[in-house]
């Protein structure tokens, strides 16, 4: 079989892929600080001659912000093209001190490599370049076209991204899309996630008096905001974890058994979760397990809360105003226009008499759903089961991923998240790290998930 020599390839070069993964960290391609500019530019480009120097075309397309690296393997007409997407950008190192190593300077210890990157998300998507190499380096013909699209900005929201799609999107069209940037529950459960929450914000304020009140010549004949406040969120969820907001539920797609089953196998303990969490009891939408509750049900979340005096000893004021910051995370069929307007208009319900209102709408996303039965989902499910040798899970993600929202409304393209990392990988934390028997076998899932992919997409 011509996969043989593929994944004896990977066995044999796999201590150079590690050094190689090695060499990419200690690029510090801090995308949200400016003064990282030249590593940023010298990462993408250390990017750009990897992918040629593995066999494929590759360039740098200039963006606003960041460039996109692009890299193709060569074209066979007639076959499946799949499009792999990966970040060489990543997260802030601080807080500096709590590092046990440099960041920037990769650290390998009991097979695990320690460094800012190495599983968010330079480790992820160098496991696919390291399987095309292999079957370019070997000889064996590859089922598909490869396009390779990696940017610089989505530690920062990926704002140029959906500008750089519509552009290249004649170059860009796919079958489908592949991204390792998620998670695994354990390294006994390979996860294909099939959906992904949506999110919609809003910042509320109250303006009571014209300035902050002695609280002992005024308070008692005026409202006090930040206590008006407080009442009106405390009425936005009742004792069952459930939200009031008329309309709040009306287009959530339900569970169907089928997924209920396959959420119920991942791996969990109440008490670990509890101890994980540091949280003496666990709270949620009553119905539903910790699973579902924190990817597969809507939330409302008060993210911030601001008003009167915040510095050390006391202040006796009544406060001019007060004011929260909002989140909801959305599922399937919610639309995020239609959330903001009914949850704006509940507050402005609830608000008093005494106290303005007013509501400032923040960024939004769509949820993200693909049918867990579908064939091109079977055939990743396959691929992680021929390389992990673990019967696979099905994972609802909690978090947003826009980006794949963008690939789907321009390319007319699913995705595919096939995430390496474990949960204490420490992505976006101090001590990030990347298992490097995960690193190998993200490889060998990358080599088989191909032909599968090609099989089905032929069909």
């Amino acid at each position: 079989m011509e996969l043989a020599k593929v994944r004896q390839y990977l066995k044999e070069n796999h201590p150079r892929f590690v050094a190689e993964l090695g060499e990419y960290i200690r690029f510090a391609s801090i995308s949200a600080q400016p003064d990282h500019r030249p590593q940023m530019e010298a990462c993408a480009q250390w990017l750009r001659d990897h992918c040629e120097q593995i066999g494929l075309t590759a360039k740098l397309v200039p963006t606003p912000g960041n460039p996109v690296v692009v890299a193709k393997t060569p074209v066979q007409p007639g076959l499946p093209t799949f499009l792999v997407y990966g970040h060489y950008d990543v997260q802030p190192v601080d807080p500096l001190e709590l590092w046990q190593s440099k960041p920037f300077e990769p650290r390998v210890a009991k097979n695990v490599m320690y460094g800012r990157g190495t599983c968010d998300n330079k480790g992820q998507h160098l496991a696919h370049l390291n399987a095309i190499e292999a079957y370019l380096k070997t000889g064996t013909p590859l089922p598909c076209n490869l396009t390779f699209i990696c940017e610089g900005e989505e530690e920062v929201g990926s704002l140029n991204l959906a500008g750089f799609l519509q552009k290249h999107k004649a170059e860009l069209a796919c079958d489908a899309v592949v991204i390792s940037d998620t998670g695994m529950p354990s390294r006994k459960h390979p996860a294909l996630t099939y959906a992904l929450r949506g999110v919609a914000c809003l910042e509320v304020k109250l303006t009571g008096p014209s300035r902050d009140l002695h609280s002992g010549l005024f308070g008692g004949s005026v409202d006090n905001p930040a206590m008006a406040l407080c009442q009106m969120l405390a009425q936005l969820r009742d004792k069952k974890g459930r939200i009031t907001v008329p309309g709040f539920y009306e287009d959530v797609a339900a569970l169907s058994a089928f997924e209920r089953k396959q959420l119920a196998r991942l791996p969990y303990k109440e008490a670990e979760y509890k101890k994980f969490l540091g949280v003496k009891t666990l709270f949620g939408e009553a119905g539903f397990t910790a699973w579902e509750q924190r990817t597969a049900r809507p939330t409302l979340e008060i993210n911030g809360l601001t008003s009167g005096y915040q510095g050390v000893g006391s202040k006796t004021i009544v406060p001019s105003w007060a004011s929260a910051k909002i989140t909801t995370r959305l599922v399937a069929n919610q639309k995020p226009k239609q959330v903001l307007k009914a949850v704006s208009d509940h507050l402005k319900k609830l608000c008093p008499p005494t106290m303005k209102i007013a509501i400032e709408i923040g960024h939004a996303g769509d949820p993200y759903l693909m049918s867990p039965t579908s064939e091109l989902a079977q055939a990743a499910l396959r691929a992680l089961k021929s390389s992990f040798q673990c019967e696979p899970v099905l994972l609802r993600e909690g978090g947003s991923i826009p980006i794949v929202n963008d690939f789907k409304k321009i390319l007319k393209a699913d995705t595919l998240l096939l995430g390496l990392s474990l949960p204490d990988d420490n992505a976006h934390s101090p001590n990030e790290k990347f298992d490097l028997k995960i690193f190998a076998l993200g490889m060998q899932m990358s080599a088989t998930l191909w032909p599968e992919l090609a099989d089905k997409s032929s069909k």
